[in-house]
């Protein structure tokens, strides 16, 4: 009979050299994806701030207010083409909120005004000014359409009280969300704005365009009630679109256009001649985010809100990819 053995302490058994390869694979594999990862994407599994397809050949500028300028907090750093960095004046790294807009987001903007008695322009608010122009914003020069579009969340008092008059009750007649200004701007004048204005004396939300530098404006309003579109404390996706060739412009909310009418009669954009018909072959001189005078030489028409996943493209997109962008962060159809 054969002798059986003799049992030694026990001692585990080395895993498979197959096994370990394939361990090994695996890892190298997620280190690859991860370093191969864009930008906006996330180390914690959560996707990034996602852009559609079919926005993305004229994204000129995008701020998801997650990537701030290396070595300076108070700088935003641009995820579209332009590579348009912005500041966030006033406040700093502080305007940074942990309140994203959607799933994918993890950080929006604060903007605000900080004290509603003094005269100043302490107000919170974000852009870039360049009295010459900011050449890095040439996609809105002599352009054909713009769209801008982004999630906004009304966080107290708006309007807010009109710190350039002396009557203690007087309140600004607009609320600043975000736009891209004129080619001969002061940090008021605009190109292209999304924002809230009295229409014969109500407030409501707008497009707002000018074609020609110093020219007449056209403003398209929503019919329905600012408060309802904007209610306190909810995320709500807003677009405006501006067709510089043909006249048009439009309102969305949550990925639905919204009725609305246009507020000058004729034809302020000077369409008359033969086309194509496009905005003046200048520079815009910055972009304006929750308030006017980006340069922080007064405040205006400031927003107590906050924004997140601003967009500003160089074209008028169609409601199909304002609905197609709405849906993919938050993987709802278009709402009311």
């Amino acid at each position: 009979m054969a002798e059986r053995r003799r049992q030694g302490p026990h001692r585990p058994r080395r895993p498979h050299r197959r096994f370990e390869g394939a361990v090994l694979a695996v890892l190298l594999t997620a280190l690859t994806a991860l370093a191969a990862a864009p930008a906006g994407a996330r180390s914690d599994g959560r996707p990034g701030t996602a852009v559609h397809p079919g926005l993305r050949p004229h994204l000129a500028a995008h701020y998801d207010f997650e990537h701030p300028v290396r070595g300076n907090p108070a700088r935003e750093r641009d995820r579209g083409f332009s590579g348009t960095d912005i500041d966030l004046v006033g406040g700093g790294e502080r305007m940074r909120a942990a309140d994203g807009a959607h799933g994918g987001s993890r950080t929006s903007l604060q903007v605000r005004q900080i004290d509603p008695t003094a005269t100043g322009n302490d107000d919170w608010k974000a852009g870039v000014y360049s009295a010459s122009g900011v050449p890095t914003l040439n996609a809105f020069n002599a352009v054909r359409g713009t769209t801008v579009m982004g999630w906004f969340k009304m966080t107290g008092q708006n309007p807010s009280p009109n710190t350039n008059t002396a009557a203690p009750d007087d309140l600004y007649g607009a609320i600043g969300l975000a736009g891209v200004l004129s080619g001969d701007s002061d940090g008021h004048a605009v190109r292209a704005l999304l924002e809230l204005i009295e229409v014969n004396g109500e407030l409501r939300l707008v497009a707002l365009g000018r074609r020609i530098d110093g020219g007449a404006s056209q403003t398209f309003a929503a019919s329905q009630d600012w408060r309802t579109l904007l209610p306190p404390g909810k995320w709500v996706f807003l677009a405006a679109t501006f067709d510089f060739d043909s006249g048009e412009m439009a309102l969305y909310r949550n990925g639905r256009p919204l009725d609305g009418f246009y507020t000058v009669p004729g034809d302020p954009w000077d369409l008359s001649g033969p086309g194509p018909h496009r905005t003046s072959a200048t520079d815009p001189r910055g972009l304006k985010i929750g308030g006017s005078f980006p340069q922080n030489t007064r405040e205006g028409n400031p927003c107590d809100c906050r924004m997140d996943s601003l967009m500003f493209l160089d074209r008028a997109v169609d409601a199909a990819l304002v609905r197609a962008q709405y849906r993919l962060v938050t993987h709802k159809a278009a709402e009311e």
